[in-house]
């Protein structure tokens, strides 16, 4: 609820928001899809990021599985369709993957950069 409140006050003031999920850490594949519901839904986040959870050293929680791309590709549908406007999902995805592109993307001056593109 905390992550989601801190996320819902970015949205207030017009700040671009992004959050990232790690997964193969013993999470259902629903479970992964509830959640980006309710990131939507709760915190109308922009920019989604999923990637496979890495066990940092012994002392972290082992790998329950490795998440097979094709999976992470239907995440990033499914989070398309979502509503989310960047969704970057895949095994060696992190939160800063591709953070510039996507924030240079979506801020107004990207924005009207894109229109005169498809204006043009």
């Amino acid at each position: 609820d905390r992550s989601l409140a801190v996320l819902r006050q970015f949205k207030r003031h017009g700040i671009v928001s992004k959050t990232g999920l790690m997964v193969g850490i013993g999470e259902r594949d629903d479970e992964v899809v509830t959640l980006m519901q309710d990131i939507r839904r709760e915190a109308d986040v922009d920019i989604l990021t999923i990637g496979q959870y890495l066990q940092p050293s012994r002392n972290h929680l082992p790998i329950d599985r490795w998440v097979r791309p094709e999976q992470f590709e239907i995440f990033r549908e499914i989070g398309l369709k979502l509503g989310f406007k960047v969704v970057e999902s895949g095994p060696i995805v992190r939160s800063s993957y591709r953070a510039e592109e996507q924030a240079a993307r979506l801020s107004p001056r990207g924005q009207a950069l894109g229109r005169q593109t498809v204006q043009a």
